[in-house]
């Protein structure tokens, strides 16, 4: 900074009026001389005095000389150069700042001054006599300005700005103001004045010069292409010029997403395959279309817009993938259609109007979808669910009833066999033919009984029993008019002794189970003329009158009359009963109130008609305890001990099917025997019964030298198989080999089915001791069978 010499400049200032003080430059010195007397055309002015004529001194700052710095120089006219005048200073910064001598009046600066940190500092200057201390000049107050130089650079407020700007903008939109700001006196020069500059970021943004926005250069910016820019923003201070000062900073700019770019398929055609069997409502897959856009720009929406499709499947988007999930809309069966093909079609969800009829192609794009369908082993299936048959009650076993039919659908076509879930038809009343499924009855049905019956048919595949299907079968049993009317109610009808003829003494009505589709119409009527009593039927509301013939009814003469009804029906074929109803001939008073009948005499102990059948089954039941207990003793003295003296104990397990005794009871069994049946005499007779035949019926002879079991058996079997009254095939014959030569022969049940009739039994009783039990039970058996 060049240093300004001081320069003393005394103006001598002769004036009539007061003026204003003066701007002195730095280094100036002002003496303002003491008013004198002037005179001006004759005549004498006197002119006011004024010892202090300024008001403020100026200073460059960031003084860099040595020495301090000369601000200025205080003169007071006061001061003839005797010595004697002492100047005072005070205010900001003297003592520290600035400095004065006393003698002279000169002021300096002891430190380098910068404006950005203070303009302008105030101080107080007065004249003393330094004899006396007077003031000879009074405290007077000046300014010392700080003059500005270009010491500051701009600076801006951030040192990287952030900001973001639609894509496809128009060139000049704006996408942000940046500002800087320079410490130097902006009133002063062009040390403050900031022009802005763009150094990187061209073509695609400019900037202001005069107030920093940053605007877009480059028409359709696409993000797509590139989203990111960094620019770098210059601000210089003195107007832009050579030497001036400057800052920068950076702005990174993003270009914000538009709905600018369709969505896309990467492949036209996607393939996809489900099993049959797949739920309503399954995914079978997803295809994928590509957006460049994001957020909100990129959803999108598939549709279906073949008719194949639109029937059989469905499609949405996943929102987080943005994938179209294609699910099933209605169940699939490989037998009818085997292939779906259909075309897929992707939108953007939400629009832009400015680039729906763009250059660019539609906003949407298309993709055919193959599924094909795989087979999966399906249980048969029934042409009908449910199943609704009619069958008449009364029908007989074995009558036909209905057919359902089921069908295997697969490829395959295994056939089906049907059957009935005994679950659901506990009584047994149906069957079904398992091949052609024809279902009769079992047993005749009733519709009294049950009206309606539900069963449930199934249907399996014979090469797969694991596929099965079940189809309800619901059998009404139509109505047959198989039952006669009766007494809707039981009747307590009386007639007073005292009756007239022509009079009313009882209505009835009948029911019938039966369910004609007319209706009910029954017909009253009397099985044979009664000379007491007549019956008139109430046509339209099946109830009768009866209605006596004659009066003078007594007790004595005849207490209960018998009057038989016929009741019919008008159904076919026409069912009738006749039903009895019991007329009481009653003592009444004048009123016709009844005082006594015939059974006022059982009535009279207290006792309801409900408490005499009460005393009747008790009664009852003590004569079935006293029979039985009759019967239980008779039993018992029947009963003998197996063990007929204390002697004859043998080491035998009895059971009451005991054949024999041990192999210590050598009179009743020969052990021998068992042991080599070949040595058996067939001729020999056994020692504990007596030597006659007791059986009619004729017994296959054992097979000659059986020597061994095993040939026995095979007889026995080939005899069976060869005999066509022998069981099914599916049942088990077991057979056993007790030995030859016995004559009662064997006691076991396998020959059992080759007698006819009941057998007799008594010759047992003449078999011994042994079987004195099994002659007990046995013959017992037959006297209770005969009683």
């Amino acid at each position: 900074m060049a240093t300004l010499n001081s320069l003393e400049i005394i103006f001598m200032v002769s004036i009539l009026r007061p003026i204003t003080a003066l701007p002195m430059a730095p280094g100036n010195t002002v003496n303002l001389l003491g008013t004198s007397p002037e005179k001006d055309d004759g005549k004498i002015l006197q002119r006011a005095k004024r010892g202090w004529m300024w008001n403020q001194f100026f200073l460059l700052e960031e003084y860099t000389g040595n020495d301090n710095q000369y601000v200025g120089k205080l003169h007071s006219n006061m001061d003839r150069g005797e010595g004697n005048v002492k100047y005072i200073l005070t205010g900001d910064g003297v003592g520290s700042l600035f400095l004065i001598d006393e003698n002279s009046g000169d002021i300096h600066a002891t430190k380098r001054l910068d404006r950005e940190e203070r303009a302008i500092y105030t101080l107080h200057a007065k004249v003393v006599d330094k004899r006396t201390n007077k003031t000879l000049e009074a405290d007077t107050e000046f300014n010392i300005k700080i003059h500005d130089i270009n010491d500051n650079e701009p600076k801006f407020s951030k040192d990287i700005y952030f900001a973001s700007v639609p894509e496809m903008s128009d060139v000049g939109t704006s996408v942000i103001q940046v500002t800087a700001t320079d410490a130097d006196d902006q009133t002063y020069g062009n040390s403050a004045k900031l022009v802005y500059s763009i150094l990187q970021g061209q073509p695609y943004f400019s900037v202001d010069s005069d107030n920093g926005t940053i605007r877009t250069a480059l028409p359709n910016m696409d993000r797509e292409t590139k989203e990111n820019y960094q620019v770098v923003i210059q601000a210089k201070d003195m107007a832009g010029q050579m030497g001036g000062l400057s800052g920068t900073t950076t702005v990174s700019i993003t270009l914000s997403d538009e709905n600018d770019s369709p969505p896309r398929f990467a492949n036209h055609t996607f393939r996809l395959s489900t099993l049959e069997s797949a739920e309503v409502g399954a995914a079978i897959g997803r295809i994928k279309a590509n957006d460049a856009d994001v957020g909100r720009n990129a959803e999108m929406q598939y549709s279906i817009v073949d008719r194949d499709g639109q029937d059989i499947f469905t499609i949405i988007t996943d929102q987080n993938t943005q994938e179209g999930i294609i699910r099933v809309k209605k169940q699939l069966d490989y037998e009818r259609k085997k292939t779906f093909s259909f075309k897929v079609e992707v939108t953007n969800t939400y629009l832009d109007p400015r680039f729906m009829y763009s250059p660019n192609p539609p906003f949407k794009d298309d993709a055919m979808v193959r599924v094909t369908i795989e087979d999966v082993d399906e249980p048969p299936v029934f042409s009908r669910n449910p199943y609704i048959i009619e069958v008449h009650e009364d029908t007989a076993a074995g009558s036909f009833v209905g057919v359902v039919s089921a069908k295997d659908l697969d490829a395959d076509n295994n056939p089906v066999k049907y059957s009935i879930d005994r679950h659901t038809d506990l009584e047994r009343l149906f069957n079904i033919d398992s091949v052609n499924g024809t279902i009769t009855t079992l047993k005749a049905l009733d519709r009294e009984m049950s009206k309606w019956h539900n069963i449930s048919v199934v249907a399996t595949e014979i090469s797969n029993p694991r596929q099965t299907t079940r189809v309800p079968v619901f059998i009404r049993v139509l109505d047959v008019n198989d039952n006669a009317p009766e007494f809707a109610m039981y009747y307590e009808t009386f007639v007073c002794e005292n009756v007239k003829s022509g009079q009313l003494i009882q209505t009835i009505s009948a029911v019938d189970t039966d369910e004609p589709l007319v209706g009910h119409k029954f017909v009253f009527s009397m099985s044979f003329s009664n000379p007491n009593f007549t019956i008139i039927d109430n046509e339209g509301n099946n109830t009768a009158r009866i209605i006596t013939r004659r009066g003078g009814f007594s007790q004595r003469e005849m207490n209960t009359y018998l009057l038989p009804v016929v009741i019919s029906d008008n159904d076919y074929p026409i069912q009738s009963s006749t039903s009895t109803l019991t007329v009481n001939v009653c003592a009444c008073d004048s009123r016709g109130n009844v005082q006594s009948c015939n059974t006022e005499a059982l009535l009279s102990a207290g006792l309801s008609t409900g408490a005499l059948v009460a005393i009747l089954l008790c009664v009852i039941i003590l004569l079935m305890i006293v029979v039985l207990f009759a019967a239980l003793r008779r039993q018992q003295r029947k009963k003998e001990p197996l063990i007929i003296s204390k002697e004859d104990v043998r080491d035998n397990v009895v059971s009451y099917n005991d054949e024999g005794g041990g192999e210590e009871d050598t009179q009743a069994f020969d052990i021998g025997t068992l042991r080599n049946p070949e040595v058996m005499d067939a001729k020999k007779l056994r020692r504990d019964i007596i030597p006659e035949m007791l059986f009619p019926f004729g017994r296959t002879s054992p097979i000659k030298d059986n020597a061994d079991v095993r040939d026995f058996i095979h007889g026995r079997l080939h005899e069976n198989d060869s005999d066509p009254t022998a069981p099914p095939y599916d049942s088990l014959a077991t057979y056993a080999y007790e030995g030859s030569g016995s004559l009662a022969e064997s006691l076991s049940s396998l020959e059992s089915g080759a007698t006819e009739g009941d057998q007799e039994y008594d010759y047992l009783s003449n078999w011994g001791p042994a079987f004195k039990k099994l002659a007990d039970m046995y013959i017992g058996k037959d006297t209770e069978r005969e009683t």
